[in-house]
């Protein structure tokens, strides 16, 4: 039975991500709307590196009981490459996610699970348009989103540039990124080569739209 701890005192928020490109993203929005909001956000790890999803699973675990919520951002295109490549007979790694997922979302008020397919990218890619169409590699959502930002490059650079960093760049897209989210369909493991983009559920629970 797992033990409840008493919540924080105030408002404290921990995003779980296992990108660079995430980590930028989200020290973007803290940048800009940390002080409007008066939020307590920390994002980790600070340096993220490849870890394992039972890995990441655990970290979810030991943060749900420190943080009044916790978002944990994945990325499906590596889950997806991995998943073709498994031995016939065994737990896919599509399989294993799900596992965590249903456990997360039934032991835990507190946590959000939030899934891109095939990555972040494409999230950027809904504040231009409204598309459904499903891109096996994250190469190629990139490819769609040069369309809108010519100059997008995938560095810390054009990420964290002041003044013109990649938050502030898709900000005024927002609430269309946001609805064009809200007319995907909700992740399906029978259907799993399907776009998908649930950012909107971190905005939302900040009334940022």
């Amino acid at each position: 039975m797992r033990k409840k701890k008493t919540p924080p005192s105030k408002e404290a928020y921990v995003i779980i991500v296992d990108g660079e490109t995430e980590v930028c993203y989200f020290n973007m929005f803290k940048r800009y709307e940390r002080n409007q909001k008066n939020l307590r956000i920390n994002i980790k790890p600070e340096l993220p590196s490849k870890k394992s999803l039972s890995e990441q699973y655990n970290y979810v675990l030991q943060s749900a009981e420190n943080y009044t919520k916790v978002f944990w951002v994945v990325d499906l295109d590596v889950i997806l490459k991995e998943t073709k490549e498994a031995q016939k007979g065994t737990q896919t790694p599509l399989q294993e996610f799900d596992q965590c997922r249903k456990s997360l979302e039934k032991n835990f008020e507190n946590v959000v699970v939030i899934i891109n397919s095939p990555c972040l990218e494409f999230w950027f890619l809904l504040h231009y348009e409204n598309t459904a169409k499903f891109f096996d590699t994250c190469k190629k959502a990139a490819t769609a989103l040069k369309k809108h930002l010519k100059d997008y490059e995938k560095t810390q650079r054009y990420f964290t540039k002041e003044g013109n960093d990649i938050y502030l760049k898709l900000k005024p897209n927002l609430s269309k990124a946001i609805a064009n989210a809200k007319n995907l369909s909700d992740f399906d493991i029978k259907a799993p080569n399907s776009a998908l983009a649930q950012m909107h559920l971190f905005f939302q629970e900040f009334e940022l739209n």
